[in-house]
């Protein structure tokens, strides 16, 4: 037999409970409530934590820009190496889309 105490309440919430539990005992209904607000509390935070954060968000934004700016900076180093010259045109662009990858990544990690 599980150990018994008494709780002294309200006499109002002792009424709320008698008109909500139905046909659960008063303990019953106290139990069940506390057990289903935890659950949603424990919902919550899953929900919470699924998430990224800003923070997390900005650091994977400026990685993948990096990353796109070693890319750009090998294919370009290793086509020049292979001796094939990219045409004046074709070369400026990738050398401008290049720099200003490297300059957003400055700036806004200053």
């Amino acid at each position: 037999m599980t150990e018994k105490r008494m709780l002294i309440v309200d006499a109002e919430l002792v009424k709320r409970i008698d008109e909500n539990r139905g046909d659960l005992g008063r303990s019953e209904f106290i139990n069940f409530l506390m057990d289903s607000e935890l659950k949603e509390k424990e919902k919550e935070e899953g929900k919470k934590q699924s998430g990224v954060t800003r923070d997390e968000f900005h650091q994977f934004q400026e990685g993948t820009r990096e990353l796109l700016r070693n890319f750009l900076e090998f294919f370009i180093s290793y086509g020049l190496e292979l001796g094939k010259q990219p045409s004046n045109s074709e070369f400026e662009h990738l050398s401008h889309k290049l720099q200003s990858l490297g300059g957003s990544a400055k700036v806004k990690g200053s």
